[in-house]
C-alpha cells in the first residue's frame, strides 16, 4: 500500500499530518525547483521583513523572525502548495493601528503585547478552521478588500513622511494631520535625508520596470545605502552623517520565549487579535485562491485556516509577530517554479543563512532609504485598474469601496473591515429583498408552454403572468406582495422556476394572495415550482390554501386551464388574444369563429361602421 492509499484508508492521518498529502509529489525534479524558489524567496524577504516590521512599529529583526518559524509551520499544515506565510503589509498596518493606542511602538511593552496578540490571533484562526468556518471569509467582498488595501497604501505613504523628509513628528498623528504638520514645518526638511529617499525611490522604480525578475527592493536599498554612505566623504556635506539608520540586527535565530500573560494584557489585545485574525485569514485565502486558479490546485479553506492559526501560535513562542500569506513572495514563489510547500521551508532555512552575513550590515541601512521603498510599496497597493472598473460598473459597490477606504484612513483599519463587511451584507440583503419580478407573455414562436419577456405582445386584461427570480423569504415577501397587489388583473400566473428558496413568511404571503384573489373572482397560480419550494408549501399547510389544482408542473398547459376560468364577456369584446386558446374558443367553450361572424354581420348592418 503506497502513501496515497494509506491516507485514503486513514482520513484522520491526513487531518493530523496534512503535509503527507503532498509529500509523495516530491522527487528530484521538484526538489531542484523548490530549492531555487526558496533561495529567491529568502532574498526577497530580507528588505520586506525589515520594512514590514517598521510598519508594524516593531524592531526590524521581528519582521525577519516572522518569516522563519511561521513560514515552516504554515507550509507543513496549510493547504496551498505555493502560499508563503510571513510578515505582510496589511497585517503590519493593522497591528500598528490597533496596538499603538495601548503602548508606544518599539518599546518592550509594545513588543510583548504584540506577541501576545499574535498568539491570540493564531488561536482565533485555529478555532475557525477546526469549526470548518472557512466559508465565512467569503463575506469579506473583493470590493471591501480593494478599498481597504487602497486606504492601507495611503497610510503607508503617510507613515513614512517623517523619514522621507527627515522631519520629527509627534506620535499618533492622523493621516491628514501628518500632511498638515509637513506643510507647517516645511522649512525643517532635511534635504540630505530627502535626497537619499528620492534616490532610493527612483532606483526602485527603474529597477522594477527594467528588471522585473530581480529583487528591486534589495537593489534600491543598496543604492540608497551606498549613496548615504558616500555623502559623508563629500566636502560640504558634513551634516549627512546625521542620517538615521536602522539599528544593528541581533542574531538571526529567534529564541524560544513564551509571551507574557496577564489579564490586563489579554484585555488590551483581545479586540486587536480578532481584527488581525480576520485580516490575516482574508489575505491568506485570497492569495492562495488566486494562485490556485493558475496552478489548478484544489484548496481546502478550513485546512488553510488551521495552518495559519498554528503558524501564528508557534511563531509567537519564537518572537514572531502575526504572519499571513504574502502576496509578493507567494506570487514570486509560483513564478519561480515552486512545485511543493518545501519551497517555503527552504526559504526559511536560507533566510537564516543569509542573515548570518547580512545582520551586521543592517546598521548601514538609512531609514530614509526604507521610506523610499515603502512609498513605492504603498503606491503599489492601490489597485487603480479594479477601482476604475468598480466605479464604472456599480454605484453601490463604489460606495462600499469609498467607505472602506475612508474608514481605513480616518477611523481605524479594524473598523474599516467591519464597516465594509456590514455594508456588503446590507447591500446583499437589499438585493435579495427585491427579487426580480419580470413581466412575461407566451412565446408566439414556440409550440411549447414557455414564456418570454420579448414577445412584444400586449397584456391580457384578465390574466397577468410574472416570472420571479430569487428567494421569497421574510425579507422579500412584503415587496413581492406589494407588486402582486398592484396588479389590476384578477388572475395571476407566476412562473416559479426562478424561486430558489421560500420560507414560512413567503408561503403565508402566497396563500394570503391566493385567498384574496379568490374573493374577487380570480386566482393565483404557480407554474414550474421546484421540489424544495413545493415541500415548504406542503409542510406549512399553505398548499391547500393556494389549491393543488393551481400548481402546474413543467411542460403542462397552465394557460389552458386558467383560460376556462376567465370571464367570457370580457373575452368576447377583447381584441388582444395573446393566448392560443383565445383564437379558437371563448372561455365558456363557444367557438371563436362563429362569434366573429356575428360581430361582422352586426357591424355591416350599422351605416358607416366599416368606413
Amino acid at each position: 500500500m503506497n502513501a496515497s492509499e494509506r491516507l485514503q484508508a486513514s482520513p484522520w492521518l491526513a487531518r493530523l499530518f496534512p503535509f503527507l498529502q503532498w509529500w509523495p509529489r516530491v522527487n528530484r525534479v521538484t526538489l531542484r525547483a523548490d530549492l531555487v524558489a526558496g533561495v529567491i524567496g529568502a532574498i526577497l524577504v530580507v528588505p520586506q521583513g525589515v520594512a514590514f516590521a517598521a510598519i508594524a512599529g516593531m524592531p526590524p529583526q521581528y519582521g525577519l523572525y516572522a518569516a522563519i518559524v511561521p513560514t515552516i509551520v504554515a507550509a507543513l499544515y496549510g493547504s496551498s502548495w505555493h502560499l508563503m506565510a510571513g510578515p505582510t503589509t496589511a497585517t503590519s498596518i493593522v497591528i500598528f493601528s490597533t496596538m499603538s493606542a495601548v503602548a508606544a511602538p518599539g518599546t518592550n511593552e509594545y513588543v510583548q503585547l504584540v506577541l501576545l496578540m499574535s498568539l491570540m490571533a493564531g488561536l482565533f484562526k485555529l478555532v475557525m478552521g477546526l469549526l470548518s468556518m472557512g466559508v465565512l471569509v467569503n463575506f469579506v467582498s473583493r470590493t471591501v478588500v480593494i478599498g481597504f488595501t487602497a486606504g492601507a497604501g495611503l497610510l503607508i505613504a503617510g507613515s513614512q513622511i517623517q523619514h522621507f523628509f527627515g522631519i520629527s513628528m509627534p506620535r499618533g498623528l492622523s493621516f491628514v494631520q501628518t500632511f498638515e504638520h509637513l506643510a507647517m514645518h516645511a522649512s525643517e526638511i532635511d534635504w540630505y535625508v530627502t535626497s537619499v529617499a528620492a534616490i532610493t525611490l527612483i532606483s526602485a522604480i527603474v529597477m522594477r520596470r527594467q528588471y522585473p525578475r530581480l529583487p528591486y527592493m534589495i537593489g534600491a536599498l543598496l543604492v540608497g545605502s551606498v549613496y548615504a554612505y558616500l555623502l559623508r566623504f563629500i566636502p560640504g556635506f558634513s551634516a549627512a552623517h546625521h542620517i538615521a539608520t536602522v539599528s544593528a540586527l541581533p542574531g538571526p535565530l529567534p529564541e524560544f520565549t513564551p509571551p507574557h500573560f496577564s489579564f490586563e494584557a489579554l484585555r488590551k489585545t483581545a479586540s486587536a487579535a480578532m481584527v488581525v485574525g480576520v485580516v490575516g485569514l482574508t489575505e491568506a485565502i485570497s492569495i492562495s485562491r488566486a494562485i490556485a486558479l493558475r496552478s489548478e490546485q484544489r484548496l481546502n479553506a478550513n485546512q488553510e485556516f488551521i495552518g495559519q492559526g498554528l503558524a501564528n501560535i508557534v511563531g509567537a513562542f519564537f518572537s514572531s509577530y502575526a504572519a499571513s500569506g504574502s502576496l509578493n513572495r507567494s506570487g514570486l514563489n509560483y513564478e519561480a517554479g515552486a512545485k511543493t510547500p518545501l519551497a517555503s521551508i527552504f526559504s526559511a532555512i536560507f533566510l537564516v543563512l543569509i542573515l548570518l552575513v547580512v545582520a551586521p550590515l543592517a546598521q548601514y541601512l538609512p531609514l530614509s532609504a526604507m521610506a523610499g521603498v515603502l512609498l513605492l510599496v504603498g503606491w503599489g497597493l492601490i489597485d487603480f485598474a479594479n477601482i476604475r472598473k468598480i466605479f464604472r460598473i456599480s454605484r453601490t459597490e463604489s460606495a462600499v469601496l469609498i467607505a472602506a477606504m475612508l474608514a481605513t484612513l480616518f477611523v481605524q483599519l479594524g473598523f474599516a473591515i467591519y464597516l465594509g463587511v456590514m455594508l456588503s451584507l446590507m447591500l446583499y440583503l437589499k438585493r435579495t429583498a427585491h427579487p426580480r419580478i419580470i413581466d412575461v407573455k407566451p412565446d408566439p414562436a414556440d409550440e411549447t408552454y414557455l414564456f418570454t419577456r420579448d414577445s412584444g405582445l400586449p397584456d391580457c386584461p384578465q390574466l397577468k403572468i410574472f416570472r420571479i427570480q430569487g428567494a421569497v423569504f421574510f425579507g422579500a415577501a412584503p415587496y413581492v406582495q406589494e407588486v402582486l397587489r398592484d396588479v389590476e388583473q384578477k388572475h395571476v400566473l407566476i412562473d416559479a422556476m426562478g424561486i430558489n428558496f421560500i420560507d414560512i413568511a413567503g408561503a403565508e404571503m402566497l396563500a394570503d394572495e391566493a385567498k384574496r384573489r379568490r374573493r374577487v373572482g380570480g386566482g393565483l397560480y404557480l407554474y414550474r415550482v421546484n421540489d424544495q419550494v413545493l415541500r415548504i408549501l406542503t409542510r406549512s399547510g399553505r398548499l391547500e390554501d393556494i389549491g393543488t389544482e393551481n400548481i402546474f408542473p413543467v411542460n403542462t398547459n397552465a394557460v389552458g386551464f386558467i383560460y376556462s376560468n376567465l370571464d367570457p364577456a370580457i373575452c368576447r369584446s377583447c381584441d388582444r388574444r395573446i393566448f392560443r386558446e383565445c383564437k379558437a374558443r371563448l372561455p365558456d367553450g363557444e367557438r371563436r369563429q362563429e362569434q366573429d361572424l356575428v360581430e361582422t354581420v352586426a357591424a355591416r348592418s350599422i351605416p358607416g361602421a366599416l368606413s
